[in-house]
């Protein structure tokens, strides 16, 4: 039996702090307009935290989901995928 889950602030967090730190990266290394970084920073800011703080509210957090989320950029996808897999753990255990 699956726990449906409802993961939906943090499915939107880990792309918006993904899409959010490509801007910033990109314009870093090209145009460096001040104004992007700006604009770009804070929201990439308020994306992690949203992230963070979606994965210490799941109650299938793990110490190592929790590491994962706090790497910038790509953890909340990474602390995604890894709350994903432990929905599907009991599931595989009761078919055995």
């Amino acid at each position: 039996m699956t726990m449906g889950r409802n993961r939906t602030h943090l499915k939107i967090a880990a792309v918006v702090e993904f899409a959010s730190l490509a801007v910033l990266l990109i314009n870093l290394a090209t145009l460096h307009y001040p104004a992007v970084a700006s604009l770009t920073g804070p929201i990439h800011g308020c994306a992690y935290l949203v992230a963070i703080l979606s994965v210490l509210r799941d109650p299938m957090k793990r110490g190592t989901t929790i590491v994962l989320a706090l790497i910038p950029g790509a953890g909340a996808a990474l602390a995604l995928r890894q709350l994903a897999s432990a929905n599907e753990e009991p599931t595989a255990a009761a078919r055995a």
